[in-house]
């Protein structure tokens, strides 16, 4: 049974820097994987935050986080990261991982292609 758990959310100030990891147990991340990152505030929709390909790196990024926020992966450890800098009060949400192991087919955006999901970690930017 695969099961992603993330880490690293908390309270923060705005301009601050949070670090999220989301590791997986029950199966590797691998060649054929794509991570993503996606976060819901109350009252919204879930939207796309990033996505990480295991294959090469290749990361994608929603533009409101785009040039703050950095996806990456970490093979030793099986796990993957979302380094967030630059908070800002509108990046308050539940932030989720997600993972699809179809990454070469997939549409990267799209949460349908995501097969697991965690629970999701608060994230909070005060003003």
């Amino acid at each position: 049974q695969v099961q992603l758990v993330e880490s690293g959310g908390g309270l923060v100030q705005t301009g601050g820097s949070l670090s999220l990891s989301c590791s997986v147990s029950g199966r590797t991340f691998s060649s054929d994987v794509m991570v993503g990152w996606y976060r819901q505030a109350p009252g919204k929709v879930r939207e796309f935050v990033a996505a990480i390909s295991w294959s090469d790196g290749s990361t994608y990024y929603a533009d409101s986080v785009k040039g703050r926020f950095t996806a990456s992966r970490d093979n030793a450890k099986n796990s993957a990261h979302l380094q967030m800098n630059g908070l800002k009060p509108e990046d308050t949400a539940v932030y989720y991982c997600a993972a699809s192991w179809d990454a070469h087919t997939m549409v990267v955006t799209a949460a349908g292609a995501y097969d697991y999901w965690g629970l999701g970690t608060q994230v909070t930017v005060s003003s």
